[in-house]
């Protein structure tokens, strides 16, 4: 007897959670609500495709799996890498998402995952059929592609960072004191997601100095202790390192690290200022030390190995956010998938030494509280931030907070009840988790949710504020509510009780088309004015919005045909010095 498409829906119903899990960067529990048909998720996760879609793999094909020509295996993999391998891992070990391997596919059957496929989940999994975005033809190829035994992409070593390494323009050619008029503290590096560049921006002019050309999809820039080069590390791998003395800066050297990256840092400890750089990689999984000045690859580590508790082994523990100690010479490692921190002591790579911190998976992205001791790490699919002594390379605490937490940096000012604290928001639920840290004058409020806030709804990316403002900052950019995602939510730091007021960042940019997504408030040194990106979509005009941080107004709007899907944007002094 036949069996209906809603007894199927009913039945994959039953069943998901054994297979899919919440996806830390994708659906909301307002978006599965709404039937996960928001495109945000799949824009932030992909964006126009994965550098690993393109790259030859083997095709090996498991003899108990559905039959499929090699055309097909080659479509497929590269529709996963494109839409999948963000949340299920390269290897489909899971990563966010739950594993997709074939000993459990294969048990699901073809028709389950044609329906899971096309239909999504509550647990977080699109609605890739039913949105849209997948034909009826290629969910049936993903469904039998998740039963092949999952190919693997090369590996990315020495020979092939090197053969990509170049140095533009030497050190000793380069200028020996700043050669431009610009303020450097106040220069802002905005990337422009789609469009693979970024722009350089004066904050004081609000003009654009440079467009440069850069790895697709920027996902961070960084500063030397020094404050004269800029790191921007795309989704590809590949690293560019900007001299700002020059008379318009530009970039001095170039390399790629790996196939897939997200992370970049330079050294900071007194004596090893600008010395070194390290990047981390999602594929290979691994991190390289490099010389701070040239990009030079010094030092390779793997980060396989395994997971916190479990001690299972993962193939694939991707790197995610670095830091570097302000007090002593070492970088902290994110090691996502097995929930560690590495402590990396850098102060001689021919012996190096590292720490193996167990935190809790899986760690994403963070920052420092005030003191710029403690490491606030985010480990999105525990619900928990962990606190790392990077002065003493040991786990301090482990902090339950809401659902998925994505502080980007996270936010530090003083609370009028509590004392210091670090805030994170979240991008499963609506709060914003307020956790102390001030060990010395506050020890009774230290590594504690002391207060939780109530915002705009799930699906915030990032908040901020400084040490100068009274205000407190939070994004929902990903909330499937245009009313919600085209705007802020602003605290009174000192009245926080009173809840927040909504400003219409999307609707004051001035742009009549396109989804408008406000993203990351960055301030500028003088922590007077904050800007947000207004995202929109590759072929469509986005903006910057300038707002005055005492008033809560308008001051200005940044647009140019070439700010093309702005998203993130670092001020040179506040990413320099950790100010946020």
């Amino acid at each position: 007897m036949p069996i209906r498409k809603g007894k199927i829906r009913y039945l994959a119903a039953l069943s998901l959670l054994a297979l899919a899990g919440p996806l830390a960067l994708a659906q909301t529990p307002d978006a599965a609500k709404a039937g996960h048909s928001d495109e945000t998720m799949r824009d932030y996760q992909a964006s126009g495709g994965s550098p690993l879609a393109a790259v030859p793999m083997h095709q090996d094909i498991n003899p108990l799996a559905p039959k499929m020509s090699e055309e097909e295996f080659d479509k497929a993999k590269r529709i996963f890498f494109e839409r999948c391998a963000g949340c299920h891992g390269v290897l489909r070990k899971g990563a966010t998402g739950k594993p997709l391997t074939p000993d459990i596919t294969l048990e699901k059957g073809l028709e389950y995952l044609k329906v899971f496929i096309k239909f999504g989940s509550a647990g977080g999994m699109p609605n890739w059929g039913t949105s849209g975005v997948l034909s009826d033809d290629e969910v049936d190829l993903m469904a039998r592609y998740v039963q092949q035994t999952p190919p693997a992409p090369p590996e990315f070593g020495l020979k092939e960072m090197e053969a990509s390494w170049k140095v533009i323009v030497p050190v000793d050619k380069r200028p020996t004191r700043k050669m431009n008029n610009l303020n450097l503290d106040n220069l802002f590096s905005v990337t422009l997601r789609d469009a693979g560049k970024i722009a350089l921006i004066d904050g004081d002019s609000k003009k654009i100095v440079n467009i440069l050309n850069t790895g697709y999809a920027v996902h961070i820039s960084r500063m030397s202790a020094s404050g004269r080069y800029l790191f921007v590390i795309g989704r590809d791998a590949k690293i560019n390192l900007i001299d700002l003395w020059m008379e318009k800066p530009d970039t001095v050297a170039e390399i790629k690290v790996g196939m897939e990256a997200r992370s970049v840092e330079s050294s900071k400890a007194k004596g090893y200022e600008d010395k070194y750089a390290i990047a981390g990689s999602y594929w290979p999984p691994q991190f390289v030390i490099m010389d701070g000045d040239t990009l030079k690859p010094r030092k390779i580590v793997s980060t396989r190995g395994m997971v916190v508790g479990t001690q299972e082994y993962h193939p694939e523990p991707r790197v995610a956010a670095i830091v570097a100690s302000h007090f002593k010479p070492a970088f902290f490692v994110n090691v996502k998938e097995t929930g560690m921190v590495y402590s990396v002591d850098y102060s001689d790579l021919n012996n190096l030494s590292i720490k193996m911190i167990e935190a809790a998976p899986f760690l994403h992205d963070g920052g420092f509280e005030s003191s710029h001791r403690y490491f606030m790490d985010a480990a999105n699919a525990s619900n928990k931030i962990a606190v790392i002594d990077t002065k003493e390379s040991r786990l301090t605490s482990l902090v339950d907070v809401g659902k998925t937490p994505h502080p980007g940096r996270g936010a530090n000012f003083v609370d009028p009840k509590f004392g210091p604290v670090w805030a994170t928001g979240h991008l499963g639920d609506e709060t914003i988790s307020l956790i102390g840290t001030d060990p010395k004058k506050h020890p009774q409020n230290a590594w504690k949710v002391v207060r939780t806030l109530k915002g705009l709804g799930g699906g915030s990316l990032f908040l901020k504020t400084h040490a100068k403002s009274n205000n407190l900052w939070v994004d929902a950019t990903l909330n499937p509510d245009p009313a919600i995602s085209q705007a802020v939510a602003v605290f009174d730091i000192n009245h926080l009780d009173k809840g927040y007021e909504l400003i219409p960042i999307g609707e004051w940019s001035g742009l009549k088309a396109g989804p408008r997504r406000v993203v990351q408030p960055e301030f500028n040194k003088a922590g007077d004015e904050v800007w947000f990106s207004v995202w929109n979509g590759k072929d469509e005009e986005s903006a910057i919005v300038v707002v005055d941080d005492k008033t809560r107004k308008l001051k200005a709007v940044i647009r140019d045909p070439r700010l093309v899907t702005p998203t993130g944007k670092f001020n040179v002094f506040n990413t320099q010095h950790d100010v946020y």
